[in-house]
């Protein structure tokens, strides 16, 4: 398959396109609610394991080798580390001032507000959902600065991975809101709406990658580092917080290795 037409678009639009994609998959995610009464916790708790796994193999192989790839031989190796530990402050920053509620959890977090517990939910992933938008567009702006088909193939790879992540994530906000009494519609489009940060971001990184090639290791670690933040700040301690520990646990692996092996393939 000749994938040069595609390589040769301006990597901010292939950066848009699949920040759209991943958003549209998190609506897809969310409209299970139209088809199930109850989602159980149990499937639940998988999923966000699932969701876990692929964001954990993705920061690896997506960001974190190639990050370490681009500087192996400057030997600028403080840039990755530099970059790792600024996402995951960044996420840090935005978790203490972004008024957010997790999904099983009862008390909102970050500044006071008067937000309702269903605007909280919805805050709270889509605070997670920025790292991932990131992540996609400085993925799609490396073309910018190396228009191969391997980059290419990889930054697909990445946002497919993110898609399948972001399937549990509608799912999971929608489900909660429906069962405390939201109809359905509404639970759905609060659902969806979580995802509708990541075009935006996508389309931030990839530009800032594209005119500023140098930070490209920077921002490859950055996204790594916020993406790694969530997982150990949200992901796995909401599926593990049931009794479906061993459920979710292994689900975390499944991802690992389904994302893992997405980016070998692919790349």
């Amino acid at each position: 398959m000749n994938l040069d037409w595609m390589i040769a678009l301006p990597p901010i639009l292939l950066a848009l396109l699949a920040g759209l994609f991943t958003w549209g998959v998190t609506a897809l995610g969310a409209s299970l609610i139209f088809f199930f009464k109850n989602i159980n916790r149990k499937v639940l708790d998988a999923m966000l394991g699932f969701a876990a796994g692929i964001m954990i193999a993705a920061s690896i192989w997506s960001l974190l080798l190639p990050a370490i790839g681009q500087v192996e031989e400057s030997g600028a190796f403080w840039q990755v580390i530099f970059g790792f530990l600024a996402g995951g402050v960044f996420l840090w920053g935005l978790d203490k001032v972004i008024p957010h509620m997790h999904l099983f959890g009862k008390k909102a977090e970050g500044v006071k507000t008067s937000w309702h517990r269903s605007i909280l939910l919805v805050s709270a992933i889509t605070l997670h959902n920025i790292p991932e938008g990131l992540a996609v567009g400085v993925a799609f702006g490396a073309l910018a600065i190396n228009p191969s088909p391997a980059v290419f193939a990889a930054a697909v790879g990445l946002a497919i991975g993110i898609g399948l992540q972001n399937f549990p994530e509608g799912t999971a906000v929608s489900a909660p809101l429906y069962r405390e009494g939201m109809s359905r519609g509404k639970a759905f489009m609060y659902g969806q709406f979580s995802g509708a940060v990541e075009p935006v971001a996508a389309v931030i990184g990839a530009l800032l990658v594209s005119q500023m090639s140098a930070i490209l290791p920077f921002a490859l670690a950055f996204a790594a580092g916020a993406m790694i933040f969530v997982v150990v700040e949200e992901l796995i301690p909401e599926s593990q917080a049931a009794e479906n520990t061993d459920m979710a646990t292994l689900m975390t692996m499944v991802g690992f290795v389904v994302m893992m092996s997405m980016d070998v393939l692919l790349g």
